[in-house]
Order: C-alpha cells, then sequence, then structure tokens
C-alpha cells in the first residue's frame, strides 16, 4: 500500500486508519495532509476536496524518531559522507523518519572529521532518502570499567579542550555526548555541554547512585541504553540505572529480546514518564550473519546478536525501529500508544522537537508509518510523501 505520494504542496485525505495520536487511538480516523504538514485529525472528513487514500484499517503511527544509530544496510556512519547519508536511507524504509547519527569512541582527531560530515548532512535538512537532526557522541569521555563494545584505548578524561573541538567541528549540530559521570572533570564537561545547549546523557559508565544524582544536578538529563553497560539495579546499591528511574529522567531502551528482558521493557515503559525506545544499530543490520568492523574492533553477528569477537561482549543491535515497536507490543505487552510514544514522541521531546515532530497532530511534520494488523511496515511517509516514491 503507498499511502502518500510527492504531491508538493496539495492538500490530500488519509482515511479508515487506526490512528495513535498523543491523546489515544482513533478508530476509522481521517488525517488531513497539506504539503509537509497535518492539518486536522478527525473523526469526520474534512470538508475540503482532495485525493483520499483508504488506509483499510491499518495502523497510523508517528514517524519513528531514534536518536542512538551507528549504521545500517551494510554502511556505517563512521565510514564516508556516503556511508552516513545510506545508513539513514536504510532505517528510513522501516520507518524511521528523522534520526541522529550515533559515533563511537575513537581518537578525536576521526571524531572530529566524522562530526563534519554529519554536520553538512543536518544543513541539508528533510530530503527524500534522509532527515539527520544531528549527532549524539557516544564518548570518548567513557569508563573503562564499562567498555561494552566501545575501544578502552581510545577513552580519554574529560578534557573541555577536547570538547570544544569537537562541539566546534560539529558546528551547533551536536544533540547529545554520552560520558561517565564519576569520572574527574565529567561534571565540568556536563556543565559546558548544557551551557551549549547539548545533553548531557550518562552511559558507559560505573557510576554510583550518588554520582549520577551529583551528574544530573550539573545538568546530565538522559541516560543511555538503560541497564546496558553500567551497574546492574541492586536493591542497596541502585548505581545510574536506580539513580535514572528515581529522578525520572529520559531512558534508553534496546528491545532486541537480547539486551533486556521483555519484563524489564514493560516494567519501564509503564513505571517512568519518558522512555525512548533506541536501535543502537551497526552496520551489520539487515545484511545477515558474518564478521564486521564496529569502531576498530571486530564483532561477529548470528542469529542477530552482534558480539565482539574477543570477549563475546554484546556490540550494538541488528535492530531497527519497526522491529522495536513490534516486540514492545507483541512480546513485552506494552500498549501500542505508549510503544509509539517511546519510538517517536518521546525522542522527539528529549531533543526539544516535540512541536515539530513525533506525534500526529495538527501542525506537525506529516511523517507517517503506516501498520498491519501483524504490525509490519506497509508504508512509511515522509512530509507527506511516500517513501516508496523515492525508491
Amino acid at each position: 500500500m503507498t499511502a502518500a505520494g510527492a504531491i508538493g504542496s496539495q492538500t490530500q485525505l488519509l482515511a479508515g486508519g487506526r490512528v495513535v495520536t498523543p491523546e489515544g487511538i482513533l478508530a476509522d480516523a481521517w488525517v488531513q495532509i497539506l504539503g509537509e504538514r497535518i492539518v486536522s485529525v478527525t473523526a469526520e472528513r474534512p470538508g475540503v476536496d482532495a485525493p483520499v487514500t483508504d488506509l483499510e484499517g491499518a495502523w497510523l503511527l508517528p514517524g519513528y524518531v531514534d536518536i542512538h544509530m551507528h549504521g545500517g544496510g551494510g554502511h556505517s556512519v563512521a565510514d564516508s559522507p556516503a556511508d552516513m547519508e545510506a545508513a539513514v536511507a536504510f532505517h528510513r524504509h522501516h520507518g524511521t523518519t528523522a534520526t541522529l547519527v550515533s559515533l563511537m569512541t575513537r581518537p578525536v582527531d576521526e571524531l572530529v572529521e566524522q562530526l563534519g560530515w554529519a554536520a553538512e548532512l543536518t544543513r541539508r535538512g528533510p530530503t527524500a532518502r534522509a532527515h539527520v537532526l544531528g549527532t549524539h557522541v557516544e564518548g570518548p569521555f567513557l569508563s573503562e570499567r564499562r567498555c561494552g563494545a566501545q575501544d578502552g584505548s581510545h577513552m580519554i578524561d574529560p578534557d573541555p579542550v577536547a570538547l570544544e573541538r569537537m562541539l566546534t567541528a560539529g558546528q551547533g549540530t551536536v544533540r547529545m555526548m554520552t560520558l561517565a559521570p564519576e569520572l574527574d572533570g565529567a561534571l565540568e564537561l556536563i556543565r559546558l555541554l548544557r551551557e551549549r545547549d547539548v545533553i548531557a546523557a550518562m552511559g558507559h559508565s560505573d557510576a554510583t547512585y550518588e554520582q549520577a544524582v551529583a551528574a544530573v544536578a550539573a545538568g546530565a538529563n538522559h541516560a543511555t541504553h538503560l541497564f546496558n553497560a553500567m551497574p546492574p539495579l541492586h536493591h542497596r546499591a541502585p548505581g545510574l540505572a536506580g539513580a535514572a528511574l528515581d529522578l525520572g529522567i529520559t531512558c534508553e531502551l534496546i528491545n532486541d529480546g537480547h539486551h533486556l528482558h521483555p519484563a524489564v521493557i514493560r516494567l519501564v515503559c509503564e513505571l517512568i514518564a519518558c522512555p525512548v525506545l533506541v536501535t543502537d544499530a551497526i552496520d551489520a543490520t539487515g545484511v545477515g550473519d558474518g564478521t564486521f568492523l564496529l569502531g576498530g574492533q571486530e564483532v561477529y553477528v548470528h542469529d542477530g546478536q552482534t558480539r565482539l569477537a574477543g570477549d563475546g561482549a554484546l556490540a550494538g543491535s541488528t535492530l531497527t525501529m519497526d522491529q522495536a515497536l513490534r516486540r514492545s507490543v507483541k512480546d513485552c505487552g506494552v500498549r501500542i500508544e505508549l510503544a509509539a510514544a517511546a519510538a517517536a514522541t518521546n525522542p522527539a521531546k528529549v531533543l526539544g522537537l516535540g512541536d515539530e515532530l513525533g506525534s500526529i497532530a495538527p501542525g506537525l511534520r506529516a511523517d507517517l508509518v503506516v501498520l498491519d494488523d501483524d504490525l509490519q511496515v506497509t508504508d512509511v511517509i515522509a512530509g507527506g510523501s511516500s517513501c516508496a516514491d523515492a525508491g
């Protein structure tokens, strides 16, 4: 089903869908689109003469917003500008209509070069292939005790000079940086990030509860892949995970069936105000089994699991956002409206873009995903145009 064509500034109507809105599910609804924007979402047909696409009872959700993605379709965002764009385009066909590109721990000179590529792609704005919202820099100020798939040999202590080099290279497009808050100098960097309107995320960290609380007081406001690459939640030592849940900051969840138990997904989505589904996808996503390089380290993929060749640690994922949402609803028992919020509305809010995208509401971008009864993607609409028309 192709729900919407590239029709410029014309008006179009989507009819007969089960529309997930910020207020809940609106059955058999009408969505009016003018150009790139949603005009109205109503139970009755709007009084306009316009082409009508009958969704025939399909689900209509806001286009997914992935704030943690390293690659896909055989392309790593860290390899070249062309690979960066191709990885974003791969995920678009899985429902991700807007994304951050995520960089891993590497020498600062390499990160500076990659941030320049991302800045150029971000400045283009929405295109037929990609809508990059900026960069998430995951490192290099991380804990060697919680490397995960990050290369510990390139981790460095918090350094304001290195930070400034990276922010300058990003030309205002760095939107998030993950760091370990317990490191000496980390609180200063958190304050610097917040002064520059960059989200200070905590992750790859061995922080205690008290250290994480101090970081939130300094301005940290996000947890990178909650429960992964951090101490487990313990009833006498709640750690970073406990602090994030206790203080109600936004928390990423990798729902690929390997990183987190379904019960954990369900509990977090039901109990905290702003859970965020992410893919943490690497270039192997959509490719199949084999051996790949991730941040300079060899990883192997078998049956969808990605692990370091050395110690077997989980190394990102082969997840796409459509799979993350489908697993949330069908395997974890999360209500579809909560899952849609975690995949689109909440990440848009994290980036301060909730009044621009991430929901099906008047005035917002017409970024939409059409799902069948099994929650499989049948069409992706970006800025009012079907991605099927973009190839």
